[in-house]
């Protein structure tokens, strides 16, 4: 197997030694590969995926100006690239723009809003433009940050949970209150829960806010319109800021499933609970299907939120002085693509579909094949980028992991690396009764996914088949 630099996409280099296992799981020869796939982390250009064409044809002309002369370049491309220099101080994307994000792309970010949620307002300066969705959440989390002991800030959250949530709300200083999602109904979120969540932590911390991910990261659960209601008529009971993540929100690849925003639902429910519930929003270019996660770039849009809120927001976002320019335009670029008509419709539309495509069969496939795999249990996803597969491991390989002082699943995921030179994300304790879980991305290409889905039936058989007193 060849490496990027030969040509392939499929595999990555990663920037460790080579690993050379000398006692692998069976009698045989020495394995020694140098290329990793990479399959724990919402990273689809890092797997091999390309980028759209549309998007960077046109950073391409804001970046060099000059090219705005090449006639090779689609019409669009270059009267878009010179619409967006013109939003641009000086006319450069060297120029820093307000915190918030440039006046244009977050008024481009409100009609995208508007369109989506079927002409329910959308308002510019209730939206923040951030250095990713990560970014934005954190700022929001810090405004309602506060107290110590039973006074302290808790925020409702998940089990499972976005992999990089729980450092997050740490480093804010707040407390994490867990629910568990219904892992048998296909990680459906249940109200009850939350229920249960709040009053196990009186005494504990004072519950503030409500975080929810639709569709589920790492679940890829897709709420219907009554599973929102419900969502939203506790959060206006228990009086909880209702922080929404909808990164994934354009990824949605199940049957008869579609994405209903949070806010066109409070809207749909009246002014009763629209003008009660204080809503924040998330989203992002990394994790939408463009998957430009290099250029780091997200928004939230606020619902309700008091004014003095809203300049404390933009305050916080003065510490980053800007979102990098390109990511600003890039999210314009990505809610308001081309229209039919236009010279780069017919290569946009093609290259959008056929990323979507290839999401949903990659879903299947690898859904397929961990179902067949002994010890393995995964539900399927109807929306995001990930499985998240169960692991049932027998009891002699739990025991050699409590020996190593590991988690039957780090220890699975090690080996895994060490064997087949295949990386995939950690699952949480608590995701169902404590047992493991894995995380593993499906948006990459489908001859990577392959690849990827060979390496792991190879070394689940052997490890289940091994004598565990040589692993």
């Amino acid at each position: 197997m060849t490496s990027l630099r030969d040509g392939n996409p499929r595999v990555r280099e990663i920037r460790v030694p080579t690993l050379c296992v000398s006692e692998p799981l069976t009698q045989g020869a020495q394995k020694c590969f140098k290329e990793v796939i990479d399959v724990s982390s919402g990273d689809p250009h890092r797997a091999g995926m390309k980028p759209i064409t549309f998007i960077r044809q046109v950073l391409a002309v804001c970046l060099y100006p000059q090219l705005l002369e090449d006639e090779t370049l689609p019409l669009d491309v270059r009267r878009r690239a010179q619409r967006l220099l013109q939003a641009c101080d000086g006319e450069s994307l060297g120029s820093y723009t307000a915190s918030s994000g440039l006046p244009h792309v977050r008024q481009s970010i409100a009609e995208f809003i508007m369109k989506r949620d079927a002409g329910v307002p959308a308002y510019s300066r209730n939206i923040f433009i951030s250095a990713g969705a990560q970014r934005a959440l954190m700022v929001v989390v810090k405004l309602l940050s506060g107290g110590e002991g039973q006074r302290q800030t808790g925020v409702l959250t998940p089990r499972p949970c976005p992999h990089t949530l729980p450092a997050l709300l740490r480093e804010a200083g707040v407390a994490a209150v867990p629910y568990r999602l219904a892992g048998g109904r296909g990680w459906a979120v249940d109200v009850s829960e939350m229920q249960r969540a709040v009053r196990s932590c009186r005494g504990r911390c004072e519950p503030r806010a409500l975080y929810i991910s639709n569709p589920g990261n790492p679940t890829g659960h897709v709420q219907d319109r009554r599973s929102i209601q419900d969502v939203l008529e506790f959060a206006a009971a228990q009086r909880l800021v209702l922080l929404v993540d909808e990164v994934y929100q354009d990824s949605v690849h199940g049957q008869d499933r579609e994405f209903i925003s949070y806010k066109r639902v409070l809207f749909e429910m009246g002014s009763e609970f629209w003008q009660a519930v204080e809503l924040v929003s998330f989203h992002s270019l990394s994790c939408a299907t463009v998957a430009e996660c290099g250029l780091r770039a997200g928004y939230l849009e606020a619902v309700n939120m008091d004014p003095g809120v809203m300049h404390f927001v933009d305050t916080l976002l003065c510490t980053d002085i800007s979102t990098p320019v390109p990511g600003q335009l890039a999210l314009d670029l990505m809610l308001d693509p081309p229209k039919p008509g236009d010279p780069s419709y017919g290569t946009h539309i093609q290259e959008i579909l056929l990323r979507r495509n290839t999401l949903s069969h990659n879903a299947q496939r690898a859904l397929g094949l961990l179902r067949e795999l002994p010890g393995v249990s995964c539900q399927p996803a109807e929306g995001g980028i990930y499985l998240y597969p169960h692991l049932q491991l027998p009891a002699e390989i739990r025991e050699r992991a409590q020996m190593l002082g590991m988690e039957a699943d780090a220890f699975y995921r090690q080996k895994l690396l060490e064997e087949e030179g295949l990386l995939v994300g950690a699952g949480q304790q608590g995701g169902t009764g404590g047992s493991p879980h894995l995380r593993l991305c499906v948006l990459l290409p489908p001859e990577t996914l392959e690849e990827v889905l060979s390496r792991l039936r190879s070394f689940h058989l052997r490890l289940m088949n091994a004598d565990i007193s040589r692993v």
